[in-house]
């Protein structure tokens, strides 16, 4: 697949065309507003997992919904590329609902990656997936601490 961001429709058809060839998919999902050690940190280990990693990301305007009307602070192009020039990541698809699970069902990879802050029982789409993995949460690791940070320093009184 010469262009590595995606339709869900072009992913689902790539992942049918690695299972072929016995590749193990796994998928992680997220803004991925603002990068930092906590989602390289993930995507690191979520790649450790499997064969493929492929990447879902909020649109901006679900993100948008999701998060505040202030959000994102990168677009979801320049967040897709960012993703992709990292080595763990060979896949990345735009989504426009509020959760992943649309597009879970429809590739069903075999595993999910989720951060530790998630509880088993409530990541939405296990329910696709042969297998769940938590990655160890990095507290004040988070893109909302990143934006608090930037704004108490460069905020003057």
């Amino acid at each position: 697949m010469e262009n590595r961001i995606s339709s869900l429709r072009e992913m689902k058809f790539e992942i049918k065309k690695l299972r072929k060839i016995n590749k193990k998919i796994v998928f992680t999902n997220g803004c991925f507003d603002l990068l930092h050690i906590g989602h390289t940190g993930l995507l690191d280990f979520a790649k450790r997992l499997g064969d493929v990693l492929v990447v879902a990301i909020n649109s901006d305007k679900s993100l948008g919904c999701l998060k505040s009307h202030k959000r994102p602070l990168v677009g979801e192009k320049d967040r897709a590329k960012i993703l992709l020039s990292l080595k763990s990541v060979d896949y990345v698809v735009v989504f426009n609902e509020q959760t992943p699970k649309e597009v879970l069902s429809e590739l069903q990879p075999d595993i999910l990656v989720k951060g530790g802050d998630y509880k088993r029982s409530e990541i939405i789409g296990r329910e696709f997936v042969k297998k769940v993995c938590l990655f160890p949460f990095i507290k004040n690791k988070s893109t909302t601490n990143l934006i608090n940070l930037i704004v108490k320093r460069y905020t003057y009184e």
